[in-house]
């Protein structure tokens, strides 16, 4: 899925072996970084100047997949990013009604030779998504900027409802969420690194909640009155949630995400009646 899957299709089309190593290992000359932040399916950002900095030292390149963090709240160049990816459907189209992939770089240069790739061997956008594209990026700045406002704010309330079996907090029972997963509650790093710093104008719409049992992850997303149909695609102005080893077997059984839309925050309230009484 998503980068794992691009490479698996491009190294079949090789004949030598191409060689995977982890963020974490040492990087060699000519390697590209492929960073995710922030990172689905938790919504927990990651140092984008940290690994610019180590990939850089070795004369590699790093590619960002800011998808979740989409303008204006952040801007990967700041931080040392060589090209910048995003799946379009998501935040950009704002309405899960068009597919499109955006590669932004830092020069003309660079775009001419992906323009020129692109002709020989890849395809374009149909007209009708492109035309769909350029209606969503009329409201993108409204749309994003709510949407984060909304994310926050909620996830800041769940948080506080992650208690011992026996407490509760505004009627979610004790025991249930054991973890909440979001940038604005990662603290200070060793590094020195603080996603407030690098997500500028606002935290991610997208966060993860780990529940006690699978049961209850199974039955959340169908159980939300204000949220739509559970469904992998993000983004848009209507708020999801689906347990994400629907989409990826590998994943915990118990982790669901929450996409959140432009609607009022009050769709909280829905989340905390399914606790109470789901």
């Amino acid at each position: 899925m998503g980068c794992h899957g691009a490479i698996s299709t491009y190294t079949k089309g090789r004949f030598a072996d191409t060689p995977i190593v982890g963020l974490d290992d040492e990087f060699q000359e000519g390697d590209l970084c492929w960073l995710e932040s922030p990172l689905h399916p938790t919504g927990e950002s990651r140092n984008i100047q940290y690994y610019a900095d180590k990939v850089h030292a070795v004369g590699g390149k790093l590619l960002v997949d800011s998808t979740l963090g989409p303008p204006p709240l952040q801007y990967p160049f700041k931080w040392g990013a060589d090209c910048v990816l995003h799946s379009g459907i998501k935040y950009f189209a704002g309405h899960s009604d068009l597919f499109c992939g955006i590669l932004v770089v830092r020069t003309e240069d660079e775009r001419k030779q992906l323009w020129h790739d692109r002709a020989h061997m890849g395809n374009v956008m149909g007209s009708m998504d492109s035309w769909l594209l350029l209606r969503s990026l009329r409201t993108m700045h409204l749309r994003v900027s709510k949407q984060s406002a909304s994310g926050t704010e909620i996830v800041q309330w769940l948080s506080k409802a992650v208690v011992p079996e026996g407490q509760e907090f505004d009627g979610i029972p004790g025991g249930v969420i054991t973890k909440v997963r979001h940038s604005s509650l990662q603290e200070t790093d060793a590094n020195g690194f603080n996603p407030s710093v690098q997500m500028e104008g606002g935290f991610n719409a997208y966060f993860s909640i780990l529940l006690s049992k699978e049961e209850y992850a199974e039955k959340l997303p169908h159980s939300l009155d204000h949220f739509h149909v559970p469904a992998t695609s993000l983004g848009g102005v209507e708020s999801l949630a689906q347990q994400q080893i629907r989409a990826d077997p590998k994943e915990d059984p118990c982790l669901v995400y929450l996409s959140i839309g432009v609607e009022e925050v009050e769709v909280s309230l829905s989340v905390a009646y399914w606790f109470s009484f789901g």
